[in-house]
């Protein structure tokens, strides 16, 4: 795995070997970013954003939108293996003053970081879990994103969530057995 683009293009990403993760293709995320930055349904720029990568895994969303100038990502990922991966692939480019790392359950901690907003928030939950609604119903609550922002997330294929009543969905795009949700909040 490895950086697409910007100022660490080309880097490679640490990642786990285990049946618990399943990291982001470069593929995949190549086209996260495309989107991102030429769609007409959303008015983001990932430079100087602040970022929000929930089920971060060892990080190579936010670690890509740093490569590409964003200000600030906080990760939540309740995996130790995966923390230390993550750890360690901020360490290798030198960019602790650009992230914020939160070793714990999204659940535990979507309270302890009401005090930033974001201008964009992706979400890798596990391709069985279907509570991450909740979690998009509590960043509704505590309205921890911008009014120009964008909500990424990515799901199996297959997958049919119900998230008419939370999020404006702009678009949707499916790789192989990924589907990439592309959305705004409601509110």
């Amino acid at each position: 795995m490895r950086i697409i683009s910007g100022k660490f293009k080309g880097r490679n990403i640490s990642f786990l070997k285990s049946l618990t993760t399943r990291p982001l293709k470069d593929s995949v995320r190549e086209n996260i970013f495309n989107v991102i930055s030429h769609s007409n349904f959303f008015n983001v720029s990932i430079a100087k954003s602040n970022v929000l990568d929930i089920y971060s895994g060892v990080g190579s969303f936010g670690l890509e939108c740093i490569s590409r100038s964003a200000k600030k990502v906080t990760f939540i990922e309740n995996s130790d293996d995966a923390i230390k991966q993550l750890n360690k692939n901020i360490n290798v480019l030198s960019i602790h003053k650009q992230t914020k790392i939160i070793n714990n359950d999204v659940f535990n901690v979507l309270n302890e970081i009401t005090d930033e907003t974001y201008e964009i928030i992706f979400l890798d939950p596990p391709f069985d879990e279907n509570n991450f609604i909740q979690i998009l119903e509590l960043i509704c609550k505590f309205k921890i994103y911008k009014k120009n922002h964008i909500v990424v997330i990515h799901r199996e294929k297959k997958s049919k969530d119900n998230l008419s009543d939370i999020l404006d969905i702009k678009i949707t795009k499916e790789y192989g057995r990924s589907k990439i949700i592309f959305g705004k909040f409601l509110i």
